[in-house]
């Protein structure tokens, strides 16, 4: 079987992502289901999360998102049959490749998935709906009534995160990136209160969100990353990512932020305005939930979740055209590169 892998450790004249032939697998454990991949998302490679756990790897498999149908099943597996449809996420140490044919993955990294959602849907929604869920329901408790900023809507977290906001009867306000994201944004419905285009020079997003409040400010902002110091180039260049100071001064009292900055460091002027509002700062990893198997039961319960609102149309994600399999590598360069905006998936 061939599949895709990213070199950790490149030169000049090697290629980054590589195809790689592998030969059939047998089942690791009773406990594994063969699973036969129909769709299979791609989403950017934390390369540095993995170099510092695995220290000794050379290539990382690419795609770990998939959906397909199961061919087999272990003697001891309790939730799968053979036939069934299913989607889930491949462990963070998982040596295949999501763009294999065929891959045997354990019955605990897997949900079924809906009959009237495709496979492409499916794989190209569960890792988004995954880091929606923590970011706004394990960390930020959102409830209704609650106002929520959420940084660069135009993008597929974004809008998972826009349309759960909704579910749950929060009022969203959203950013973008440019006319085309406010455009997409200024779509979706139910309506979002208010689209904030940060791409033009005069529009000041601390002045807009507090109008927005009423001076009151968010209750959560999730950020798509943030500016940790000015720069030269900040004043004469349009700034697409908010300071940080900007976000802890749209803070309300008792606030929460969820930034994905992972080297986020604040001064001690910006600690105290979070001490004089009793606001608070979480830190978004979506690794989180397979790198900690004591919380097995809500991660798999979240991934039922998140599939049940893709089937009931509460969720529709951000979808770019399918990528035919042997353009898979050319399409996760540029993913890699954080060139492409919306959810590339491969149908196999």
């Amino acid at each position: 079987m061939k599949g895709l892998f990213y070199r950790l450790t490149t030169s000049q004249d090697e290629e980054s992502f590589v195809f790689q032939e592998r030969g059939p697998v047998p089942s690791p454990s009773e406990y594994h289901v063969k699973l036969q991949v129909k769709a299979c998302a791609l989403t950017p490679i934390n390369t540095k999360l993995i170099s510092a756990l695995y220290q000794s790897k050379e290539f990382v498999p690419v795609g770990r998102d998939v959906a397909g149908i199961i061919l087999e099943v272990g003697p001891k597996v309790s939730f799968f049959k053979p036939d069934d449809e299913v989607v889930g996420i491949l462990p963070l140490d998982f040596e295949e490749s999501g763009l294999c044919d065929v891959i045997w993955v354990h019955e605990h990294h897997l949900v079924h998935k809906p009959d009237k959602v495709s496979c492409v849907e499916a794989a190209g929604t569960i890792r988004d709906g995954l880091c929606v869920y923590t970011a706004l329901h394990s960390l930020a408790h959102l409830a209704q009534g609650k106002f929520v900023l959420v940084l660069d809507g135009a993008s597929p977290f974004g809008t998972l995160a826009i349309q759960l906001s909704h579910h749950r009867g929060a009022t969203v306000v959203t950013t973008a990136h440019s006319e085309e994201d406010k455009q997409y944004l200024d779509k979706i419905r139910p309506p979002v209160a208010r689209v904030i285009d940060v791409s033009k020079s005069n529009v000041n997003l601390t002045e807009k969100g507090m109008e927005e409040t009423g001076g009151l400010g968010f209750d959560i902002i999730l950020d798509a990353g943030a500016v940790l110091y000015n720069t030269e180039d900040s004043v004469t260049k349009p700034k697409l990512l908010p300071h940080k100071h900007e976000i802890i001064s749209l803070l309300a009292v008792g606030g929460h932020w969820v930034t994905k900055e992972q080297y986020l460091q604040l001064d001690p002027p910006d600690s105290n305005i979070l001490f004089l509002k009793s606001a608070s700062l979480s830190y978004l990893n979506e690794e989180t939930w397979n790198l900690s198997s004591s919380h097995q039961g809500k991660y798999l319960h979240i991934l039922k979740d998140v599939m049940d609102k893709l089937g009931g149309g509460i969720f529709k994600p951000y979808f770019d055209e399918q990528v035919p399999m042997y353009e898979a590598k050319v399409f996760m360069e540029m993913v890699q590169r954080k060139e492409v905006k919306k959810r590339l998936v491969v149908q196999l």
